[in-house]
């Protein structure tokens, strides 16, 4: 079967009266060699071609703090963060020295490294409920090793999972769930069941429905959702008293809503949980960390059964190791989450403010914890709206805001907010009139998709 006919993206932003007009004659040849190269162009689908307009800057080139640069020089204020992993900012000179001084001592030996040992104790320092700590490279690493480690140690097989939550895992046991299921038998989508957020009855429901069968419930503590009447509680309690482990999802919300993690917000112990971006700000780390008697089943000093819990050749690399407790210490000595708090408000305040001004606030709204804030767009009926997300990202893109999310870093000063207020300020005014002649008059190429979705 041939493949789809699709236009030439533009090579020129549309210039916009009182901004110099961005060429992306770079990003536009890279775009079309990395498609012969790779499937889909990119190695994340969240930086996929499908997930932005396609007067966006393909490719970047570096960044510094908030700042990045494209492979054509446009300069853009960014948010989002590298998928929330940079905490602090691009190219943190502390950071980045840390990681430098270790790679000049070697990266990867036959033996552990003590910064193993170092690590790890700096980390659980940080986390009160969790004992023991395994290292990993990416997150998929460490959710998956949790659900392994807690079907071998309840002896079950099914996996409960939040259904509002977006992603746990590139593996099986969680993919199969999503519309993007292709290669994936039956028989393991048959092991994922679904319960649904500030709803401990749909989870309770679950038990019933499989006795003694749930290994385990896998959810994020928080998305844009604030757990409500005590829920999270509740989850604890219904796993204990039905012998299922409790995996807490600590990516996004770990390094974000507290220096402990969510859990230490809001005050609920999981068995175990995995923890990943921003830890190392950038440096590919992830942990799982959990209650001794659960964790150690993975280790040497146990009589029962083995669990292949995690083996990987750069899960302990110095580099990442160094990066990990340079940036725990700033976090810790530097009230990092404070600012990140400060300067979300900041800017959800002033976005809000703005889309009042423009009308646009029944279509256009600010969702999240202000450390970690996205925006939802809707048409003139109410309704999510992919085109209108395309279309803000469009006239962000134009006026030098790259803004997948309003995720903010370390890095983002006052004078980033106010900039790109501004450029908000205008993105609505365009919005404002699309919801009056329809985004499509304004819009430039295709809109954006889903990730998981069946087909392209």
């Amino acid at each position: 079967m041939s493949s789809p006919s699709v236009p030439a993206p533009a090579t020129h932003l549309t210039p916009v009266e009182g901004l110099p007009e961005r060429v992306l004659v770079k990003s536009r040849a890279l775009q079309r060699l990395a498609h012969e190269l790779i499937p889909g162009g990119s190695h994340t689908y969240a930086k996929g071609d499908d997930q932005y307009p396609e007067l966006a800057p393909a490719f970047l080139a570096r960044g510094q703090g908030c700042h990045v640069w494209d492979v054509d020089g446009n300069e853009y204020i960014e948010y989002g963060m590298g998928l929330r992993s940079v905490t602090l900012g691009h190219g943190y000179a502390p950071v980045v020295n840390a990681a430098h001084q270790a790679m000049l001592n070697g990266t990867n030996f036959t033996r552990p490294s003590s910064l193993e040992v170092t690590c790890a104790q700096m980390f659980l320092e940080l986390i009160d409920g969790a004992e023991m700590v395994k290292f990993a490279k990416n997150g998929s690493d460490v959710t998956t090793a949790a659900v392994k480690l807690a079907r071998a140690y309840t002896g079950r097989d099914l996996v409960a999972i939040c259904a509002e939550h977006a992603f746990f895992s590139t593996d099986d046991w969680f993919i199969g769930a999503t519309p993007m299921a292709a290669g994936i038998p039956a028989a393991i989508r048959d092991l994922t069941v679904k319960f649904h957020y500030n709803d401990p009855e749909s989870l309770q429901a679950l038990f019933r429905e499989h006795p003694g069968r749930i290994a385990c419930v896998v959810m994020e503590a928080a998305t844009t959702i604030e757990p409500q009447n005590g829920f999270l509680q509740q989850v604890r309690q219904l796993c204990t008293a039905h012998g299922a482990l409790f995996i807490l999802d600590e990516m996004i919300t770990g390094f974000r809503w507290h220096l402990g993690g969510a859990q230490k917000l809001y005050g609920v112990t999981p068995d175990l949980s995995a923890f990943g971006k921003g830890m190392a700000n950038g440096f590919a780390l992830s942990a799982l960390a959990g209650r001794r008697d659960v964790m150690e089943r993975g280790g040497l000093r146990h009589a029962d059964e083995r669990v292949f819990l995690l083996s990987t050749t750069h899960g302990a690399e110095t580099t990442a190791l160094a990066a990990a407790l340079e940036t725990m210490r700033i976090f810790r000595d530097e009230g990092v989450v404070e600012t990140l708090y400060r300067q979300g408000e900041r800017l959800r305040t002033a976005v809000r403010e703005v889309a009042c001004a423009r009308g646009v606030e029944q279509q256009f709204g600010v969702l999240g914890n202000p450390s970690n804030l996205v925006f939802a767009t809707r048409d003139a009926a109410g309704q999510p709206s992919q085109p209108f997300r395309t279309l803000f990202l469009q006239e962000l893109a134009r006026r030098g805001v790259l803004a997948p999310s309003f995720v903010v870093s370390y890095s983002h000063r006052d004078e980033d907010i106010d900039a790109t207020v501004d450029a908000v300020a205008e993105a609505l005014t365009v919005y404002r009139r699309a919801l009056d002649d329809g985004p499509d008059r304004y819009l430039v190429g295709r809109s954006v998709k889903p990730v998981f979705r069946r087909f392209n």
